[in-house]
């Protein structure tokens, strides 16, 4: 049975994905909220309530960084990061750290506590 911190976790990026889908960003072919939904697995960690990111979390992570193929992409992800991130309680941080953490080689992955970078 899922953990009650789990349920509430799902809720919150659930509550963040119906907010973002009403702003319909779309950066080239990748909306925020298709990189949200995609990234879905990394919520655990990234919130909180799991020690390491998912080994499901790992292969979006790299899916949504081939996506990002310009700058201006990854800006618009960052920002679309930056909100859901205040809205459903993720730690930048911790966010920051996943593709270390899946051993993704991303020669430039998208900070998101700046996105001027």
């Amino acid at each position: 049975m899922a953990s009650n911190k789990a349920i509430v976790g799902l809720w919150a990026l659930a509550s963040v994905l119906l907010l973002v889908i009403g702003s319909g960003n779309t950066v080239q072919g990748i909306t925020c909220i298709e990189a949200l939904t995609e990234l879905a697995p990394c919520t655990p960690f990234a919130g909180g309530t799991a020690p390491s990111p998912n080994p499901l979390c790992c292969s979006p992570v790299q899916n949504v960084n081939k996506e990002a193929t310009t700058t201006e992409i990854r800006r618009q992800l960052c920002l679309c990061f930056q909100q859901a991130g205040s809205s459903a309680h993720i730690n930048l941080q911790k966010l920051k750290q996943i593709p270390d953490l899946c051993h993704l080689q991303i020669p430039d992955p998208i900070d998101p506590t700046d996105c001027s970078k």
